[in-house]
């Protein structure tokens, strides 16, 4: 072998993606020390995503004051991939369910304004493009609050502004929705956002009915938080000429999903393609003759969505093996065959606590590594020891 790529997504709560492709590569250069290894971060799309692609891209992490989710200041971070002009936010930073705590777990008052803020110093550090992850959100306002951190005005049955910041139980106030303020550079950006999940706006699959509860909400306010939404999306088709009611995603991060399309003109996609858009993986797969990605924990979910699964798919054109590591296996890990990745192997080489897998991560990435790359090169020297034999039995045969 001459080329690897190491394309693992970030092993949560432990190790980033950058980290864990790191001791993967001196695994492999036990074995093969002077083989060219092109480490490339990857992430799906949640958790992680900004730390993924500022590490693919040699970009840097931006630091913020914002609004959070119940209006107090937090400091939230983004990330600034100069050489695109790209920002890349994770609404979690501002909006995200672990700032909020105890009584204030209540997405009727929740907000995602802290995300618009994140969003318009994007827009004035340059930005071009701004890619979103929202995942992991506290709130359920249809995305209002962020609307209005970028100069959109809601106004009441008296025709005034409402300043109350965008909630989920401030949407019943809104009659008229009011874009002509909304920040220039806003509408000039390629806004992208990183959504997994086809939960219309509202509906007993929607925002409120499906991950209310998750977020604080009793079911009283489950019922007053969908109505709520229902009622924000007539207005969105109404005033915006837009309907994003149906449109699978809409209720991602509390309506955000359909927030962000219908006030910003963004477009949702599979958070695993828009970072092997952004980190132009393909390009590094062209002559490679071994991939090797990875996460957490692999099971039969990691063939619908996740990294290892998309770095499968982008292998696949290329035709190049692809071997998935987990922190640990699952009894139906067997099934992402299916799906494009070859082989799988376990981190862990013995039982042992989760604590003890943690303390000791890097080593045992290390030595998968160096098992796998091992077991490649049995597989290599079996089969040129079968060319070998066949090419003196047909020669044989010639004479």
């Amino acid at each position: 072998m001459k080329k690897i790529v190491i394309a693992p997504d970030s092993f949560k709560g432990n190790l980033t993606s950058m980290e864990v492709a790191v001791c993967i590569e001196k695994g492999i250069r036990r074995v093969l020390p002077k083989v060219k290894c092109i480490k490339i971060p990857m992430a799906d799309g949640g958790e992680g995503t900004v730390q993924s692609l500022v590490d693919a891209a040699g970009g840097k992490l931006i630091k913020k004051r914002v609004k959070g989710p119940v209006g107090k200041i937090v400091t939230a971070h983004y990330g600034w991939l100069s050489g695109k002009q790209t920002a890349v936010i994770e609404m979690a930073e501002a909006s995200g369910l672990p700032l909020v705590r105890g009584r204030d777990k209540n997405p009727l008052k929740t907000t995602t304004y802290g995300t618009g803020q994140l969003m318009l110093d994007a827009i004035a550090h340059g930005a071009k493009q701004i890619i979103i992850g929202i995942g992991g959100s506290a709130t359920n306002d249809g995305g209002t609050g962020m609307a209005q951190a970028l100069g959109v005005k809601f106004l009441n049955a008296d025709g005034r502004e409402i300043k109350e910041l965008g909630s989920g139980g401030m949407l019943a106030k809104i009659r008229v929705i009011d874009v002509t303020g909304l920040d220039a550079g806003v509408l000039a950006a390629d806004i992208l956002v990183a959504c997994d999940v086809d939960n219309p706006l509202y509906g007993k699959k929607g925002a409120a009915h499906v991950f209310g509860p998750q977020k604080g909400a009793t079911p009283r306010m489950v019922e007053v938080l969908d109505r709520n939404l229902r009622h924000l999306g007539k207005l969105i088709k109404r005033d915006l000429k837009k309907d994003v009611v149906r449109m699978p995603g809409a209720g991602a991060a509390g309506g955000l999903g359909g927030g962000l399309v219908a006030f910003t003109g963004a477009t949702l996609e599979s958070g695993i393609d828009i970072v092997l858009k952004t980190t132009e993986l393909g390009k590094y797969l062209k002559d490679a003759d071994l991939v090797i990605t990875g996460e957490g924990r692999i099971d039969f979910q990691t063939a619908f969505g996740k990294t290892p699964s998309g770095v499968a798919r982008a292998a696949q054109k290329h035709k190049v093996p692809v071997v998935a590591i987990g922190g640990a296996l699952a009894d139906d890990a067997r099934n992402v065959y299916a799906h494009g990745i070859d082989g799988i192997a376990s981190a862990a080489a013995k039982d042992m606590s989760l604590a003890e897998a943690l303390r000791d991560s890097s080593s045992h990435l290390e030595d998968v590594a160096e098992r796998v790359i091992r077991m490649i090169r049995i597989g290599q020297a079996m089969t040129a020891k079968k060319r070998k034999t066949t090419t003196r039995s047909g020669s044989g045969g010639l004479r």
